[in-house]
């Protein structure tokens, strides 16, 4: 059942959405060859609890970490562990918060130290490829014009978008309808409506698209082992232009916090 949200929500899940965006940049502050990504997940539960929130993914579904930390060919749901960040390493962390009754869920792919050349290309137009479809999360659009944008773009590039991982809508449940893929045929799917909120996250990989979930249950690689890169960002559908709640502003030094 798709839950048109009203201007209250929208703000209480805006300011999940910066309390996400915060830890993900004070997470990425720590990001350095060397450090275990356990030590990421304990800091960024340590930070969401002083902010006055609570880790949204920390037990649900059963999930047993407050961070998904995805190493290299880990596409998502990746288990924070004693794995040591090595340069030309890249890790997406996917972070999630309860606040006020509601959720909030960012992701952003980092690189550790210097990286590849292909490395840096795919999260430059993953990147890019999110605020694509951002641009198509306008009221009277379809879903599909977001995937469409996504895909069209990402492909161009020689990469390919997982089919089997989406992005969703986001409220008082983690995940509601309607699914948002990272592909698409433009102007199909569900109309877009004043007042969704949705998180939008292409997962891109460098080589193909096919992955494979681990035997935890949980963590989905490539099947080549090719590097795969993921950012998120959640958006309230408006009328004219998107309004986007959360933000890597944070992360990327453009805001202090």
């Amino acid at each position: 059942m798709l839950r048109i949200k009203t201007q209250e929500e929208i703000e209480i899940l805006r300011e999940n959405a910066i309390i996400v965006s915060k830890t993900l940049a004070h997470v990425g502050k720590l990001i350095e060859p060397g450090i275990p990504t356990i030590e990421l997940d304990k800091a960024a539960e340590k930070y969401i609890r002083e902010c006055g929130a609570e880790p949204g993914f920390l037990g649900y579904g059963g999930f047993p970490y407050t961070l998904c930390i995805s190493v290299n060919d880990v596409v998502v749901h990746g288990f924070p562990s004693d794995y040591k960040l090595r340069e030309g390493d890249i890790v997406s962390v996917d972070c999630g918060t309860i606040y006020k009754g509601f959720y909030g869920d960012s992701a952003y792919t980092f690189p550790v130290g210097k990286v590849s050349e292909e490395a840096r290309k795919l999260l430059e137009v993953t990147k890019e490829s999110l605020y694509r479809g951002i641009g198509k999360a306008i009221a009277g659009n379809r879903i599909g014009d977001i995937g469409h944008e996504i895909q069209s773009y990402s492909e161009s590039f020689g990469f390919s978008v997982v089919r089997e991982m989406v992005g969703h809508g986001i409220g008082k449940n983690m995940h509601e309808h309607p699914e948002v893929p990272n592909y698409g045929r433009a102007g199909s799917g569900k109309k877009l409506i004043n007042g969704m909120t949705i998180c939008i996250e292409p997962m891109i990989n460098a080589g193909q698209k096919s992955i494979y979930l681990h035997d935890n249950g949980w963590a989905v690689s490539t099947v080549d082992k090719k590097y795969s890169a993921h950012f998120e960002l959640t958006v309230a559908i408006r009328d004219n232009q998107p309004d986007v709640l959360s933000t890597f502003d944070f992360i990327e030094g453009k805001r202090d916090y």
